[in-house]
């Protein structure tokens, strides 16, 4: 197609889709490219090319006194042949080369070039006229390469480069919870690379891709059964096509034979707003399909414009007659595969009465991309030439000033819409989202459900409808399609072995650890004070354990210490209401009331091992032991000396008693329990016993213990008490046999022996006994071992004055004389 005016423009467009392949032996000069499939979507652009240049030509305010003409090629999407088509532009599509001695100063025969819509020829064709500085405006090709200006500096287009889209999917899929996918692309650079930036933009959002294939509508059968096969053994639900429409036609008949339905597609702006791709998907595979789209675009008369095809000289063209006849479904006269069941045609067909792809204006945003790109051409000329109401038709246009120019152009078009190219010679970023909507009839609606804004913040970019979508088979629910289902909380991820991150066993936490939130990688290990739930996914509070009044055990010693007590007092009274019989006062009265006063604070100090540790009660129990048991050993110590010297003192000529009397006696046991005040006083200076948490011997309990603070404090102590204990058995020992109707010698002794084994056996049983149970045993051991001590020396004695007062005489006791 062609036009003379004087500046030309050049437009390439594939009219046809596909080419027949041939095996070139390089024996011979190739033969032209045999182009077959008819493709009515280049004449469309084609069309809207045209309207753009006729909209100038008319105008006053733009160019005005110029006209612009034009060249339009078919390329067939062959890179080859493209390219053969770019360099015609640049020098004049001369057979015979000049020779080389001839100097090549003519100018190109074109100033710009718009097209061509798929990113691999573009990217041959801006390789090959870059070094010339030709500007070439591409209304569809994609590829996020073609802004490197390093590579193709004379590259500019009006759709907004896949860097973008293909960011705006992986952040698409990642919303709907899809982390297990599938992919397609077009073998070509559009696909390619897309499917590069998007598997990347992808792994960083946690999306893994269970296959990606690649293919080309012109690949053998087999390549497409393997791909068909990858699919059918797949378990991901979605599929990401990055295809032109041309390949999914291909796809879509594969699909169709094999009928593999139910798979949600998301889909590039190569196809999910093309009608024809809606008419041809007879089994509504991709009914429900989500994806980009450029935003949806108006232009005044083109519809009109586009449809008018009469004016065409149908007879001068062998392809527009091939075009008209396959349009109308009619056969010129003189066509050669004319055919008697077809109808003849006019060349006045009316296009109102006809219902195909070229009538079909859901392509109007590319066709308006088209548009935009002539009048940026334009634009550049018009400044250029400093046209005002004419034009300087003088200046010698060069198309390095031209390029440079477009660059930095900015206008309106009549519709209000900003045109400009970034420093790349890309347009802004900006999407809609559509959905496929299936209507009666078999008609497919094209439901915008969301927009993509890439200049925006990242977390305001995407923004969706979800309540008006339609998915797969006509389903309102949202499909799910993951590796692994989500680890709940309670739970951790734990990789399969082998598979991607997005395949994985969910393993429950270890007790004591914690995980609250969905997917959780690690299991987080509650504070010492906490401990996991059943569940889980929270840390409770541990409960606090120590011996208190209201458990048993708690009871029952607290009980056991009370009635100890009331023991002792009721001793203490008996011996204080018969304190002037002879059983009483044989053994320093003083000293037994002593005794009984200290076993009375023995039983209620075990009171202060009962109950939460505190910093005084942690203090208190230890010391109040030591010292009110050290006071007790200290008294059954006195009286055991007070046997032996009483024995002595009945030799002749022994006056020990004169060393050992009443004052002595209390100065013993005074002495004795100031040693003990002293090594308690020392203990709680240097280290004093403090309240302390255990977490270590139960997982799920705190045990509040009192710490010793210093273990040598403490078992020096015991030591001492275990001294004095030792020393009162010997001599209680010693003692035993001398002659008396009532020894005390010999119950000192066995209380000496109880005492003793209590407290030998209390050690093991004390360090190996965890939490409170280590309190209850060393209450215990001072329960039972002051029990042994009232029992032994005291309940003898309450017998004699209770029930056997006829012994409670001093010739008795002196064993002066017997009872009858």
């Amino acid at each position: 197609m062609f036009k003379d005016g004087d500046i030309m423009l050049g437009g390439i467009f594939s009219f046809h889709s596909s080419w027949k392949n041939r095996r070139d032996s390089y024996m011979d000069k190739p033969l032209p490219l045999q182009c077959t499939s008819l493709d009515f979507r280049g004449f469309q652009f084609a069309q809207a090319m045209l309207f753009a240049l006729e909209e100038v030509n008319n105008s006053t305010d733009i160019l005005p006194g110029i006209s612009l003409g034009y060249r339009i090629y078919d390329s067939c999407g062959s890179i080859a042949k493209s390219v053969r088509v770019a360099l015609a532009f640049v020098n004049g599509n001369e057979v015979v080369s000049q020779p080389s001695e001839v100097p090549c100063k003519r100018p190109a025969q074109v100033q710009a070039i718009m097209g061509e819509r798929s990113s691999s020829p573009c990217m041959a064709m801006a390789t090959a006229i870059g070094p010339f500085h030709i500007p070439m405006i591409s209304h569809f090709a994609t590829c996020a390469c073609l802004s490197d200006k390093s590579k193709y500096p004379s590259f500019l287009r009006t759709i907004p480069s896949d860097y973008y889209q293909s960011r705006a999917l992986a952040q698409l899929v990642k919303h709907f919870g899809w982390t297990w996918v599938g992919a397609i692309r077009t073998n070509d650079d559009y696909g390619n690379n897309g499917m590069a930036t998007f598997t990347e933009t992808a792994q960083q959002l946690g999306i893994c891709l269970e296959y990606s294939v690649s293919f080309f509508r012109t690949d053998p059968p087999d390549k497409i059964q393997k791909i068909i096969d990858i699919i059918k053994a797949s378990t991901s639900k979605v599929i990401i096509a990055f295809l032109s429409g041309m390949d999914l036609d291909v796809i879509l008949h594969e699909f169709s034979h094999h009928n593999l339905t139910g798979y949600q597609w998301v889909g590039s702006e190569g196809w999910i707003f093309d009608s024809q791709i809606a008419a041809v998907d007879k089994h509504h595979i991709l009914d429900g399909a989500i994806g980009l789209s450029i935003p949806e675009a108006h232009v005044s008369g083109m519809r009109e414009f586009m449809l008018d095809v009469r004016p065409l000289n149908v007879s001068s063209n062998e392809m527009f007659t091939t075009f008209y006849e396959t349009l109308f479904s009619c056969k010129f006269k003189q066509s050669k595969s004319s055919s008697r069941n077809q109808k003849e045609c006019t060349g006045r067909e009316d296009l109102t009465e006809v219902q195909n792809i070229f009538t079909d204006m859901s392509l109007m945003p590319i066709f308006n991309n088209v548009y935009k790109g002539v009048y940026a051409a334009a634009h550049a000329l018009h400044f250029i030439l400093s046209c005002n109401k004419t034009c300087n038709t003088k200046v010698q246009l060069d198309p390095f000033t031209i390029l440079q120019h477009i660059r930095t152009i900015q206008f309106k078009t009549k519709e209000g819409e900003e045109v400009y190219f970034n420093e790349n010679g890309d347009p802004a970023a900006k999407y809609e989202i559509i959905n496929w909507k299936p209507r009666e009839n078999d008609i497919v609606e094209f439901v915008t459900v969301g927009l993509y804004d890439a200049s925006l913040p990242a977390n305001k970019q995407l923004h969706l409808q979800n309540e008006s979508i339609t998915w797969t088979q006509n389903s309102q629910q949202v499909p799910v399609s993951v590796c692994s289902e989500k680890c709940l909380p309670g739970t951790r991820k734990v990789l399969q072995k082998g598979m991607p991150v997005c395949c994985y066993d969910c393993i429950r936490c270890a007790e004591g650890d914690i995980s609250n939130i969905t997917d959780s990688v690690t299991c987080v290990r509650c504070h010492p004070e906490f401990w996991s739930n059943e569940r889980r996914d929270a840390c409770v509070k541990k409960e606090a354990e120590f011996l208190s009044y209201e458990e048993i055990m708690g009871a029952l010693l607290t009980a056991a210490s009370l009635f100890g007590t009331c023991i002792t007092v009721v001793v203490a009274l008996i011996f204080f209401r018969y304190r002037k019989t002879p059983i009483v006062r044989a053994n320093n009265s003083e000293l037994s009331f002593l005794l009984l006063f200290s076993l009375t604070l023995c039983f209620l100090c075990s009171l202060t091992f009962i109950g939460r540790p505190s910093d005084w009660s942690c203090m208190l129990r230890h010391t109040a032991f030591g010292i009110t048991f050290v006071l007790c050993i200290s008294c059954v110590l006195g009286k055991t000396i007070v046997v032996l010297m009483a024995f002595r003192a009945t030799l002749p000529g022994s006056n020990m008693m004169k060393w050992f009397g009443p004052a002595q006696q209390k100065l013993t046991v005074l002495g004795f329990t100031l040693i003990q005040v002293m090594i308690c006083i020392l203990w709680l200076t240097i280290s004093p016993p403090f309240p302390f948490k255990n977490f270590k011997d139960f997982k799920d309990k705190i045990m509040l213990e009192c710490a010793l603070g210093s273990a040598l404090g403490f078992w020096s102590v015991l030591g001492y008490i275990g001294l004095l204990a030792i020393l009162c058995f010997i001599l209680a020992f010693l003692a035993r046999k001398l002659p008396d109707n009532f020894n005390e010698a010999k119950f000192i002794t066995f209380s000496m022996l109880i005492f003793c084994a209590v407290w030998i056996t209390f050690i093991p049983a004390y360090v190996s006994s965890p939490g409170k149970f280590s309190v209850a045993v060393e209450i215990f051991a001072i329960l039972s071992s002051s029990f042994g001590l009232l029992f032994c020396i005291f309940i003898p004695k309450c017998y004699i004055i209770l029930l056997k007062p006829e012994r409670n005489t001093k010739k008795y006791i002196m064993g002066k004389g017997a009872l009858k």
